[in-house]
């Protein structure tokens, strides 16, 4: 279920509260407009009218995978909703841990943020317009094809959602890094990951752990595994 509410502050806020108080997995919630819009480490998420803000809620089970893993989830899933609108694959790809790609600029970000069993998973598509950010190229989906409206491409996602959450119970977080990795940047691909201390770490993209952690090969032909960094394509 989608509820749709025209203005809030974070759909993620809203619906950590509303796990808090028992709500179900699969529940959704779609704002036409936030004012507190969250990104990664803080940052805020422009949040203008007529772009997807939505947010849903998965209930962990002693038997799931990693919750982390559920990045890679929630960005299967949106890959394929931009899919229906736009067939051209090579034009966009996943960059870890949670962005999506377009022609080399951000098109969509995604938020996870837990509470005991509840995982909330904020999705942040430009369908039609971007914001101008300071340190990468954005773009948005109308700039390249007839974009659906925000409510038309939320269903499509919440169906994918559902679908990629299933395939990630039942496969694990070996089958879901295998379906990631072929929509992901190719193997080899120059990176600079800023570490959460600052220190920018130079290498090639070297695939996935078994966690779904990423790995760089460095210049030294070290191989280093990294569990939370800021990529950026050089």
């Amino acid at each position: 279920m989608i509820r749709f509410v025209a203005e809030t502050g974070s759909t993620n806020a809203d619906l950590l509260a509303l796990a808090l108080a028992g709500a179900e997995e699969g529940l959704w919630i779609r704002a036409g407009r936030q004012t507190a819009g969250k990104g990664r480490q803080g940052r805020s998420w422009a949040s203008d009218p007529g772009n997807l803000y939505a947010s849903t809620l998965v209930r962990l089970r002693p038997t799931d995978p990693p919750a982390a893993s559920l990045a890679l989830v929630a960005g299967l899933a949106v890959w394929g909703a931009v899919q229906v609108w736009l067939d051209d694959e090579a034009l966009f790809q996943l960059k870890w841990p949670n962005d999506l790609l377009l022609d080399g600029a951000k098109l969509a970000g995604i938020l996870l943020e837990r509470a005991g069993d509840a995982v909330v998973i904020g999705v942040g598509v430009n369908l039609a317009h971007h914001p101008e950010l300071p340190n990468r190229p954005a773009t948005d989906l109308a700039s390249h094809c007839a974009a659906p409206s925000p409510d038309v491409f939320a269903d499509t996602l919440a169906d994918l959602m559902m679908s990629e959450v299933t395939r990630w119970r039942a496969e694990g977080v070996v089958g879901t890094r295998t379906h990631w990795m072929k929509r992901a940047h190719p193997i080899g691909t120059a990176l600079t990951a800023r570490l959460p201390d600052g220190e920018a770490v130079d290498g090639l993209f070297d695939g996935l752990d078994p966690s779904g952690a990423l790995t760089l090969r460095l210049a030294s032909g070290e191989r280093r595994v990294i569990h939370a960094a800021d990529l950026f394509l050089l």
